[in-house]
């Protein structure tokens, strides 16, 4: 009996040892990334993004902007050759375009906006890809690659930049800049601003004394209502809304990837149909000319041309 009570004794008293210790164990996978993730992030610049601004539609710069942006320096002009198969005039949502075939002056105003991460990456007009963070532009008629300065109406800063890639293809802008070209011109806040863009021609000095000259670009005086092509086997038979036309496959290509982005809203394909040496950049198809209306409609809403319809 007297044994039975110290044993039952002593495991009580180590049960309640036991309970006031505290039990260390390994950290866990969660524990760890909990603490990865409360670690100071990396700094960025100090600006806040308006809705509807000048970028393109849930586009943005993205979460890792690296330090040092205003240390980037600016693009330094030289002669280049240049990429031929983007000198080739072209059609986009109803509007022609006939780019420069050299490097000659240039001077316009007009409002800038950016392209960051939805482009980031993707391949430009001239074959490389586009770098959000590097001192590039777009345009839709200078040489390509050419070089430009632009300045900020607003502040008075200016930028040197490369331009590699064709846009913006919106009726009221006559330039997209890289991220780090509007954040130095401080247009990333608004996202988009008043700029002048003057072309720079290596080897001669920067104030040539040209005037300042609108965009050069018409209407396609051509281009009826509805045209009849001839049918693709690519594609089905139907109602279609032409976006684009190029002499060349690769900026039919290069069209449809950026309009991919920007109209990301569409449910129908975009293919691109050859024929007579056109490459054409079709969205379709649609059953009746309203359901083509009202979509060609919706595109002039969001970018300031309206497609025309074509029949196949």
């Amino acid at each position: 009996m007297i044994l039975r009570v110290a044993l039952l004794t002593l495991i009580t008293l180590t049960l309640t040892a036991c309970g006031s210790k505290s039990v260390q164990t390994p950290d866990s996978a969660v524990d760890r990334e909990n603490r990865a993730n409360s670690k100071t992030p990396t700094r960025k610049p100090n600006v806040v993004l308006k809705r509807g601004g000048g970028f393109y539609k849930d586009d943005g710069p993205g979460d890792d902007i690296p330090d040092g942006l205003d240390d980037i320096p600016d693009a330094e002009p030289r002669l280049e050759p240049l990429h031929r198969p983007a000198l080739r005039p072209y059609v986009v949502l109803g509007k022609e375009y006939v780019p420069n075939t050299a490097v000659v002056p240039y001077k316009a105003r007009g409002i800038a906006s950016w392209y960051g991460k939805k482009f980031h990456g993707q391949k430009t007009s001239i074959g490389e890809p586009y770098d959000m963070f590097a001192m590039t532009a777009a345009h839709t008629t200078l040489a390509l690659p050419s070089y430009v300065r632009v300045t900020s109406v607003q502040s008075g800063k200016s930028v040197i930049v490369r331009i590699t890639d064709r846009g913006p293809f919106h009726e009221d802008r006559v330039i997209d800049l890289s991220y780090t070209a509007a954040y130095k011109l401080g247009l990333i806040t608004g996202g988009s601003g008043q700029v002048e863009v003057e072309a720079i021609i290596p080897g001669e000095t920067p104030d040539s004394g040209f005037a300042l000259t609108p965009l050069p670009v018409r209407p396609l005086i051509s281009a009826p209502a509805t045209a009849q092509l001839t049918p693709n086997e690519s594609s089905p038979p139907g109602i279609y809304l032409q976006l684009g036309a190029f002499a060349n496959l690769e900026n039919a290509e290069n069209l449809r990837t950026h309009l991919r982005r920007e109209l990301d809203w569409v449910n129908e394909s975009m293919r691109i149909n050859a024929g007579g040496g056109i490459h054409r950049l079709q969205l379709g198809p649609y059953a009746t000319r309203d359901d083509a209306n009202r979509i060609a409609e919706k595109i002039r809403d969001a970018l300031g041309y309206r497609p025309s319809l074509v029949m196949r």
